[in-house]
């Protein structure tokens, strides 16, 4: 089985030893996204909600840039320094993602790359 690795500028560019994401057959591993502006890859300023956004957002780009999209997702690992911003989670996830769900783990965390309060990666399957 041959590898794929997947990258675009929609999504911040890896800033470690690492891919935004790696294909390998019909499956696609997305790396940890945080909430950074892939434009000024500084993190997003303030409440909580917008950097759940932005972590979406650069999920769904890398999706994208494998030919996906978050329907695609069969696991999604969220990570949070603060486990009372769960329900805003699950709030913001409704407005990315429709039934079936993917299944789903929300794990709290002591720190997170760069001070982030949130971060997710995700495996995908590819259709035909």
């Amino acid at each position: 089985m041959t590898r794929q690795i997947i990258s675009t500028d929609k999504a911040p560019r890896a800033i470690g030893t690492y891919s935004q994401a790696v294909r390998a057959g019909q499956t696609v591993y997305l790396s940890g996204q945080i909430p950074l502006d892939p434009v000024t890859m500084t993190l997003v300023d303030g409440e909580i909600d917008p950097q759940i956004r932005r972590v979406f957002e650069n999920l769904k780009a890398v999706a994208e840039a494998a030919n996906g999209n978050l329907s695609d997702i069969v696991k999604l690992n969220v990570f949070l320094t603060d486990l009372d911003h769960f329900s805003r989670v699950n709030e913001i996830m409704a407005e990315y993602f429709s039934e079936p769900y993917p299944a789903r783990a929300a794990i709290g965390v002591a720190a997170l790359p760069r001070g982030a309060n949130v971060e997710m990666d995700a495996v995908l399957i590819l259709q035909d």
